[in-house]
């Protein structure tokens, strides 16, 4: 493929980067670290970066790009972004992981060289603890010094093997979980310590891998813990790695699982990484930016005043505190109010509804109500099988196989012919001068396509049937090729535990449908009003955001001092394109004086929420 001079080269797709960007991006020999506000396009900022680099011939073939994320589909957003930037050939060599994806992957691969007596079985399980399994834990060792959250950051925070210090608490639960063979317990922290380990073992693995990745992305690095601080240090530190570490303090709301508060001033100093901060906000119009900055300010006095790119399409207020009297009203109030802006037409899952913990809950109390009101709410958290309904959604096993149903379940759809397309090219390591393969790859498609259609066609939409469609196109692509391509599926119980979320959420979805296309948008969230916590939010925005429970009791932990806290309010605000609003219920709770304090000036305000 043809290379571009670095300085002839331009931004792909879009018109123009803003001058600190193009700074950033330009810069390949020294790390950076980029500071990227909310809004700020940095899934772009990396998506570009990416084709310039492969793009100029600064990361040759057979050299790849690693990005980490921390979120699924933060990771699949990249790569998808990047192949439309780039083209598949050349996309192929980014590859795009969360960090527990990264470090499983190494674990599947090169368990085996981990020095026992840490040597995970091939038939390793997944587990994620619960408090109360900690405290069980705890019980059964009789460890009296320790709780839960405690003896949780310390597993998380000792690296292998232990030394003189290590606490026998932590010896012991390694030595639980490793006890019963057939059925050995890991959490994704201790495959990142078993990761850090194999990496400072094996000298030849470690090399091997930075000969692979001469650049790493890390996205959202404000919520980088210690222990991956450390891998990654382990991985990369005294290599001619290039990082571009991308993030924004001010969104830092992972420090109860472990967060470092000094993540950026750490690896500045370690890497020698270059200092950018980008400006644009391309999410929020103006009004909503000058909200948000006056809430950026109360968490750093330093920060810039973003450039709004957004043109505002609204009229009324774009921000505002809606007061009820009690939860019945509060209910009846949001449900009427959401329908009349659907009827208005603004699509349901444009409108997301926030909630700071507890999405189960309540789901359980607004969705009669808003069902009432030909809303349908979608919990997003709710778990299908083992795995909830946002993770099925992000996985790649989903990326492969809704192309191929929604190309059964009507007559011409272009994208959806393009991307099944694009996957099985992938998928089947067919390239894009290999013509013969191609046709090959199409004719075989398209019979397949012309034989689904016609058994979707004849089928009721039913949950029965469902599973069986589902099973259908599984079987064309082959479950033995997906999980050759995704190192996530490697393992079968892996692998099965997202099929069998894939089959229970369409199942559900085809329940009263009146067609597949009904079925598949229900599948994907479409026409449903979208309920998640704000921590599932992250990297995400909507039309109209709408957070229920801004009071003393719901959202007891948002204190002066509880930075952390603030930090959430922030995020919760900045996912809005349009507006944002907060429901203060006084049969719940108290107003939370003090943010209404920090907001008044900018013109938000406690007011009566609609009836």
């Amino acid at each position: 493929m043809t290379r571009t001079k670095p300085e002839a080269w331009k931004p792909q797709g879009i018109g123009d980067l803003e001058p600190r960007a193009w700074e950033a991006l330009r810069e390949h020999q020294r790390s950076i670290c980029v500071t990227a506000g909310a809004g700020a396009g940095k899934t772009e900022f990396l998506a570009q970066k990416a084709a310039y680099l492969l793009q100029t011939g600064l990361c040759p073939n057979p050299k790849r790009i690693l990005a980490i994320s921390f979120k699924r589909d933060a990771a699949r957003t990249l790569s998808e972004r990047v192949e439309k930037r780039c083209g598949p050939e050349q996309a192929r060599r980014l590859d795009s992981f969360t960090f527990d994806a990264f470090t499983k992957g190494f674990i599947d691969r090169f368990r085996r060289a981990i020095p026992a007596p840490f040597t995970p079985p091939r038939n390793y399980r997944i587990h994620m603890p619960t408090r109360a399994q900690w405290d069980h834990f705890l019980q059964s060792q009789k460890v009296r010094n320790l709780n839960a959250t405690q003896i949780e950051r310390a597993v998380t925070q000792t690296r292998l093997p232990f030394d003189k210090d290590a606490s026998q608490a932590v010896r012991r639960y390694w030595e639980t979980q490793y006890s019963d063979a057939d059925n050995v317990l890991l959490s994704f922290a201790m495959l990142n310590r078993l990761v850090d380990y194999l990496l400072r073992e094996h000298r030849d693995i470690r090399r091997a891998l930075q000969l692979t990745y001469p650049f790493v992305f890390l996205d959202e690095f404000q919520d980088t813990t210690q222990a991956q601080y450390e891998l990654l240090s382990t991985a990369f530190d005294g290599s001619s790695t290039v990082f571009t570490a991308v993030g924004d303090d001010k969104q830092r709301i992972m420090e109860w699982a472990g967060a470092m508060p000094d993540a950026f001033v750490r690896f500045r100093a370690q890497f020698n990484a270059v200092p950018f901060a980008l400006l644009s906000n391309w999410r929020s119009h103006e009004d909503l930016v000058r909200i948000q900055h006056v809430i950026a300010r109360k968490i750093d006095a330093s920060a810039e005043l973003p450039q709004a790119r957004a043109v505002r399409d609204v009229d009324g207020d774009v921000a505002a505190i809606w007061e009820y009297d009690a939860e019945a009203q509060e209910t009846q109030g949001l449900a009427r109010w959401i329908a009349g802006e659907i009827s208005g037409g603004i699509p349901p899952h444009e409108v997301a509804l926030l909630v700071r913990m507890r999405a189960d809950q309540i789901e359980q109390v607004l969705a009669p109500t808003f069902a009432d009101h030909g809303v349908s709410l979608r919990n997003v958290a709710r778990q299908v099988g083992e795995i909830a309904i946002q993770d099925v959604l992000g996985e790649g096993l989903t990326e492969i196989l809704l192309p191929l149903l929604r190309l059964g379940a009507q007559a011409r759809d272009a994208n959806a012919w393009s991307a099944a397309e694009r996957n099985l090219l992938h998928l089947e390591g067919i390239y894009p001068d290999d013509e013969d393969g191609q046709q090959r790859l199409q004719a075989r498609l398209q019979t397949f396509v012309r034989a689904l259609r016609a058994e979707m066609s004849s089928a009721t939409a039913s949950p029965t049937n469902a599973k069986a469609i589902a099973q259908r196109v599984l079987d064309f692509v082959t479950s033995s090729v997906l999980r050759r391509a995704f190192p996530a599926y490697q393992r079968e119980p892996d692998f099965d535990r997202v099929w069998e979320g894939f089959k229970q959420l369409l199942a559900e979805s085809a329940n009263g449908a009146r067609d597949w296309s009904q079925v598949l948008d229900r599948f994907e969230g479409l026409g449903q009003v979208a309920l998640m916590t704000i921590h599932k939010s992250k990297g995400l925005e909507f039309h109209t955001v709408l957070f229920y429970g801004l009071d003393s009791e719901t959202w007891w932990s948002l204190q002066p001092h509880r930075v952390d806290e603030l930090n959430s309010f922030f995020v919760a605000f900045t996912r809005a394109r349009q507006r944002a609003f907060f429901t203060l219920c006084r049969s719940r709770g108290g107003p939370v004086t003090w943010v209404e304090q920090i907001l008044a000036p900018a013109g938000v305000h406690r007011r009566s929420g609609p009836k």
